[in-house]
């Protein structure tokens, strides 16, 4: 797979319980890491239906998942969409799993020219689909100061935002990456010296933002994404990467325990093991959480 490394592969594999002649749905599919594994499990019975907002991830899980390793290999159908829209798109109650990896793909953060990384410099877009949407160039160089400080804040969880949005606006126009990882590092430099690099929060912050990753992630959870197509019996299984993800999934699955629509399947997120994390640095931060769907209600 070019070195790519799905994040907590096995422990996915073995929450979704993969039944031969299922339907899965992979809602990030990314270069088909996960999906392909399950494929392996389904038969020519089974269905797998991948979602990705980029286009060039699906091209690379539409190559990865047609290159079948014997005939008894499932359907495949992508789709060119967010997983927000995964109710409009997947019949009610049809599902046995839904697997949300929710990482950024090594595919985007590996091409300088998408702009999501301050290691080399390139123009400020950020866009996982890079066909629509505001780029991280039109947001910091159009929103006022507090609605930005408000964001970097929200997105990033940056105790320095405003601090940092007041250097934004006096620099602007602000064309690429590494201009703008100057001017954060500068305002939001910490008193102490921090692990990561002063700019990270803000990146962070600004890629959430352009991709509206957390209202879709919402929309996922909501009673017209996931719990809408699963079975019941149908498994959940969401990674997350930073605490406002895992914050949403967690606070997702607990109302819907409490609600009788889940029968949770992990007491706590399950992590990396030393292994994972040596072959993997970037598992370091992911945490699973799973659920069973109990009732056909949503």
């Amino acid at each position: 797979m070019n070195g790519h490394v799905p994040v907590l592969l096995s422990q996915a594999i073995d929450f979704l319980a993969v039944k031969p002649g299922g339907t899965y749905i992979d809602a990030t599919i990314g270069r088909g890491g996960h999906s392909f594994e399950i494929a392996k499990r389904l038969g020519s019975r089974g269905r797998v239906i991948g979602f990705d907002k980029d286009p060039l991830a699906l091209e690379r899980a539409r190559e990865r998942l047609s290159n079948a390793p014997s005939a008894e290999w499932p359907e495949i159908r992508l789709v060119h969409s967010s997983f927000a829209a995964v109710g409009e798109q997947v019949e009610p109650n049809s599902a046995d799993g839904l697997l949300a990896d929710l990482g950024m793909s090594s595919l985007q953060l590996s091409d300088p020219e998408r702009g999501f990384s301050f290691q080399a410099d390139a123009p400020l877009d950020m866009r996982m689909d890079p066909t629509s949407g505001m780029t991280a160039e039109q947001v910091v160089n159009q929103l006022d100061e507090e609605r930005l400080a408000d964001l970097i804040y929200e997105f990033g969880e940056e105790r320095r935002s405003r601090r940092i949005a007041r250097a934004i606006v006096r620099s602007r126009p602000i064309r690429s990456t590494r201009q703008l990882a100057e001017i954060v590092s500068v305002a939001g430099r910490p008193m102490k010296p921090e692990r990561i690099h002063p700019a990270t929060r803000t990146f962070q912050a600004l890629r959430i933002f352009v991709n509206r990753e957390l209202e879709d992630l919402r929309e996922l959870l909501s009673q017209s994404g996931a719990p809408r197509v699963l079975k019941p019996g149908g498994r959940l299984v969401i990674i997350s990467f930073h605490s406002l993800e895992d914050r949403i999934v967690k606070d997702a699955f607990r109302e819907g325990a409490h609600g009788g629509l889940y029968r949770p399947l992990t007491k706590k997120p399950v992590t990396a093991d030393e292994a994972e994390v040596g072959q993997n640095p970037r598992s370091r931060s992911a945490k699973l959480r799973a659920v069973e769907k109990l009732s056909s209600r949503a």
